[in-house]
């Protein structure tokens, strides 16, 4: 059976010692019309900046380089993870004029589940352990459409600066390797890891 086509981003899962994710997160802000939509199971970076409270900043992330975390809730109010104003969207709109909040997931321990893209070549098992990047997509208007590249898109390696680790697939039903597989990942170079990544293996 295909492995079914629904990007969403980065969804944390469970931590290196395999104990399940608990739901932590870290409330960061995002500046007042920042240009880019943010949506849950997006990755961010630090924007090195902070609200009038002193809570720290975030942009979207890079497809190669360190990230601060992933996105798994936003709303426009510190202590509201909603927007008030429309309960009907999940995401934060681009260039709203106020502050808005995100809770980041920002512990280097915690592994995600991510997708692949179905360009050319897949990866394969021979590729778990090693590291790669990520891929940006768009939002589905609900949640983040960034992926983990085929292949083709970008080649796997034992280089100790590529972004993700890959941890192999995610043991669930109707999930192999091919097209749209669900894999496992680490963020491999992290803004609140020392050093900048280890080597695949």
């Amino acid at each position: 059976m295909a492995n079914a086509n629904r990007p969403s981003g980065f969804t944390p899962v469970q931590y290196l010692n395999g104990a399940a994710w608990n739901g932590q997160a870290r409330t960061y802000s995002i500046a007042a019309s920042y240009s880019t939509a943010l949506y849950i199971g997006d990755p961010v970076i630090s924007s090195g900046t902070s609200d009038a409270n002193g809570v720290p900043g975030i942009a979207i992330g890079a497809t190669t380089g360190a990230l601060r975390g992933v996105i798994v809730g936003l709303g426009k109010y510190e202590g509201l993870m909603a927007n008030p104003s429309n309960l009907d969207i999940t995401y934060r709109p681009a260039s709203d004029p106020a502050v808005w909040y995100a809770m980041v997931v920002d512990d280097p321990n915690v592994l995600f589940e991510l997708q692949e893209e179905s360009n050319g070549t897949q990866l394969a098992a021979t590729e778990v352990g090693l590291n790669t990047i990520s891929k940006s997509g768009t939002g589905s208007g609900y949640i983040s459409g960034w992926q983990l590249p085929s292949t083709t898109g970008a080649t796997a390696a034992t280089t100790a600066t590529l972004q993700l680790r890959l941890f192999g697939l995610s043991r669930k039903p109707n999930n192999a390797f091919g097209a749209y597989a669900k894999w496992l990942v680490q963020i491999n170079v992290h803004e609140l890891a020392h050093g900048t990544g280890a080597a695949g293996v």
